[in-house]
């Protein structure tokens, strides 16, 4: 509704509220509430039960993050599997990787894909080319069956509530292994150490239990819950903190850059703390 405002509570005492111009669409897809709306300050943004996803504003922070850190950490990453992303910013951002042959993106929700198609096309531009074989199944059970083995597998999940909850278990971690070739990788976003510290502990905990090297990196993301977010890496063979390509050759890109990488992975006390203490 014009002039109204949309509210996404994250704990009892915080809440973060958006004015919004208009509604754009809203539907119950199989599996969640989806709404696309025209805000004020951030443009069109997609909600997943009343969660923002995305917004026109800033979205590139997050999908240059979670791609291009473990695929520059990767010398040559020819297959990639995404897992989540229907909103198509993080296979955008892959693709502009010209060493990559073909990428598997598996999306539980087909309603998000297509709405992203219609209302996000700088977003979703990445669906039509020719390296993508998209699946709309569920991203558990693909990594269960798949006979294909890949050098990067990045989580691009919603919070682990309904459908996206899955994704954050130990079995997950234990299956995505399996399908990494010798030197493989993932990332992962593992929310923000300040609100869902027992969530970032959890996940940081079972990639560490898989992989050999396990690192965290963060970003700022505007829209997302206040403070870091961040992002956890576990990596077969590659150091995350070393670069094995230039992200100049990627031509431009509005956040990630040579010096961001390493800064990223510069953690305050208080987070290595909270890594210490799941060890």
């Amino acid at each position: 509704m014009t002039g109204s405002w949309i509210c996404e509570k994250h704990t009892e005492g915080y809440a973060v509220k958006w004015k919004i111009k208009d509604i754009l669409h809203e539907e119950q897809t199989r599996y969640q509430k989806l709404a696309v709306v025209d805000t004020l300050e951030w443009g069109k943004a997609l909600l997943l039960d009343d969660a923002l996803q995305i917004s026109e504003k800033d979205e590139f922070i997050y999908h240059e993050m979670i791609s291009h850190v473990g695929m520059c950490t990767h010398p040559c990453p020819e297959r990639v599997l995404i897992i989540g992303g229907g909103d198509g910013g993080t296979l955008r951002e892959v693709l502009k990787h010209q060493q990559l042959n073909a990428v598997d993106l598996v999306e539980i929700d087909e309603r998000v894909v297509e709405n992203s198609k219609r209302f996000f096309p700088a977003i979703s531009c990445g669906f039509t080319d020719r390296r993508l074989n998209l699946h709309i199944a569920d991203g558990v059970h693909f990594v269960k069956e798949t006979s294909f083995r890949y050098d990067v597998i990045i989580v691009d999940s919603s919070d682990p509530l309904g459908p996206a909850t899955p994704l954050f278990n130990l079995e997950f971690y234990q299956d995505v292994y399996k399908i990494l070739k010798a030197d493989g990788l993932l990332v992962v976003q593992s929310e923000s150490p300040i609100f869902y510290g027992e969530v970032f502990r959890s996940v940081y905990r079972q990639i560490n239990t898989v992989f050999p090297l396990t690192r965290v990196f963060l970003a700022p993301i505007a829209t997302y819950v206040s403070g870091p977010w961040s992002f956890t890496m576990g990596s077969k063979k590659y150091n995350p903190r070393e670069l094995a390509k230039k992200p100049a050759d990627l031509g431009y890109l509005k956040y990630y850059n040579e010096g961001i990488h390493r800064a990223a992975f510069c953690l305050p006390p208080y987070i290595k703390e909270m890594i210490l203490s799941v060890r």
